[in-house]
C-alpha cells in the first residue's frame, strides 16, 4: 500500500462530478488526417484535408524562418502581452487596451463564459452555428436558449429579442457564420446591442468576406462605442496559424478589466505570439493566398452542384455548406474518407443532411470534385 487514498468509484453521474459536466456531451473534433491515413495505408501527406477551415497554403514562409531563429523558447511569455498587443493595435485599428490575445479564441469565449456566467443564467444561441458556444455555457451550467435561423440561414432578430429574459447574459452572434458561411447585417447586430445583454460577434472569417468584393462591415471599432459589444478575431484561418492556436479579443475596457482578472498568465505561447507579428508584416503576401482561397470558393459554389450530389449554399468564407442529395450524408462523408478525403459532417437534426467542405488548394478541389463525380456514377447502394 501507498498510503494513498484510493479515488472513490462512482455511478455513472458521479459524486464528486459536476453535474453539468456529467451531462455534457463530449465535443466532436474532426478528425486527425494522421489517423486516417493509417488506416488507408498511405503516407499522411495524400490526405487532403477539408473539415477544419484552415488555410491549407499555411503561413507565411517569413514565419516559419522567424521561429526557426527564435532563441528564447525557455522563456515564459510577457504575461501582459505588450508587445503583441501593440502590433496588434495597429492591425486591428484599436489602442492595445482594447485588446487580448488567447489561446485561439475558443479560450477567450471560455474567459467570457465564466466571467459573466452564473448557474442558470441563458445565453443566446442562433443553431446552426460554432458548436463551441453551446458547449462552453452548458459547461458553465448556463441555459442554452436556440433561437434557430431561418430556411436562408438569417437570424430572426425579432424573434431573438423576444427570447431575452432577465436572466440573459450573452447573446452569440457570428459574422460570416459557421457551417453557414452567412453574414449578419450590421443593423441587426445593433438591434441587439441596444436590447443591453453582453454581445459576442465572432468576426473568425471576416479576413475571406474582406476579399472577396461584395462588401464586409466588421464591427470590431465598434467596441469603443459600445460597452456591451465583444468582437473575436483568430489568425487560425485567414494566415495559417491554427496549429498554433491564437486568437484576440476586441473589448471595452470595463470588459477587459474582468476578463484580465481571470486569464491565464502565460495563455498565449511565445511561438504563437511571434508567428502573430510576423503575420501581420505579412499580410500582404497572406491575402494574396486568401484570394486565392475565395477565387476557389467560388469556382467550387459552381461547380460542386454538377456532381449530381450536392447543392451548396452561399458562403463569405472559406468553407461551403451542402445540402447532400442522392445518399445518406455520412455515407457520402465515409466515402470521401475512404478516398483519403477529410470533410466535416454533423449528427443534429439542422445538419444531419448536410456536409461542410473546406475550400482547398486548387488540386486539391479538383481532386474532390472527381471523387465526387465517381462516386456519384457509382449510385446508390443495393
Amino acid at each position: 500500500m501507498t498510503g494513498q487514498t484510493p479515488v472513490q468509484q462512482t455511478g455513472a453521474r458521479g459524486s464528486a462530478v459536476r453535474t453539468c459536466v456529467a451531462d455534457l456531451e463530449a465535443y466532436s473534433p474532426p478528425t486527425d488526417p494522421a489517423v486516417l491515413a493509417a488506416r488507408l495505408g498511405r503516407p499522411v501527406e495524400s490526405i487532403i484535408k477539408l473539415d477544419a477551415n484552415e488555410n491549407p497554403f499555411g503561413p507565411s514562409p517569413l514565419v516559419q524562418e522567424r521561429l526557426s531563429q527564435f532563441s528564447t523558447f525557455h522563456v515564459y511569455p510577457d504575461a501582459d502581452q505588450r508587445a503583441a498587443r501593440a502590433a496588434l493595435s495597429e492591425y486591428a485599428g484599436l489602442p492595445a487596451e482594447h485588446l487580448m490575445l488567447g489561446n485561439g479564441a475558443d479560450e477567450l469565449i471560455d474567459l467570457l463564459m465564466r466571467a459573466y456566467i452564473e448557474p442558470g443564467d441563458e445565453v443566446l444561441d442562433f443553431p446552426p452555428s460554432f458548436g463551441m458556444y453551446a458547449f462552453n455555457a452548458r459547461l458553465c451550467d448556463a441555459r442554452v436558449v436556440d433561437v434557430p435561423r431561418d430556411a436562408e440561414f438569417a437570424i430572426d432578430v425579432d424573434a431573438a429579442l423576444a427570447a431575452i429574459t432577465p436572466r440573459t447574459k450573452l447573446i452569440l452572434l457570428t459574422s460570416p457564420n459557421n457551417p453557414t458561411g452567412t453574414i449578419m447585417p450590421t443593423a441587426d447586430v445593433r438591434r441587439l446591442l441596444d436590447a443591453g445583454p453582453l454581445v459576442v460577434l465572432d468576426e473568425a472569417y471576416a479576413e475571406f468576406a474582406q476579399a472577396d468584393g461584395q462588401g464586409y462591415e466588421t464591427m470590431i471599432r465598434e467596441v469603443l462605442d459600445h460597452p456591451n459589444l465583444v468582437v473575436l478575431r483568430t489568425f487560425s484561418k485567414w494566415s495559417g496559424l491554427a496549429g498554433l492556436r491564437i486568437g484576440y479579443a476586441a473589448l471595452p475596457t470595463d470588459v477587459a478589466r474582468h476578463l484580465w482578472k481571470i486569464k491565464p498568465p502565460f495563455n498565449a505561447n511565445v511561438a504563437a505570439l511571434a508567428a502573430m507579428v510576423e503575420s501581420i508584416r505579412e499580410r500582404d503576401y497572406l491575402m494574396g493566398t486568401v484570394r486565392t482561397l475565395v477565387a476557389e470558393r467560388d469556382r467550387l459554389l459552381c461547380e460542386l452542384s454538377t456532381t449530381g450530389l450536392l447543392r451548396p449554399h452561399p458562403s463569405r468564407a472559406n468553407f461551403i455548406l451542402c445540402d447532400v442529395v442522392g445518399m445518406d450524408a455520412r455515407d457520402l462523408r465515409d466515402k470521401l474518407a475512404d478516398n483519403g478525403i477529410l470533410i466535416r459532417h454533423y449528427g443534429t437534426p439542422l445538419l444531419r443532411h448536410r456536409i461542410r467542405i473546406s475550400v482547398g488548394r486548387p488540386e486539391q478541389n479538383d481532386v474532390l470534385l472527381a471523387t465526387l463525380c465517381a462516386i456519384a456514377a457509382e449510385g446508390p447502394p443495393a
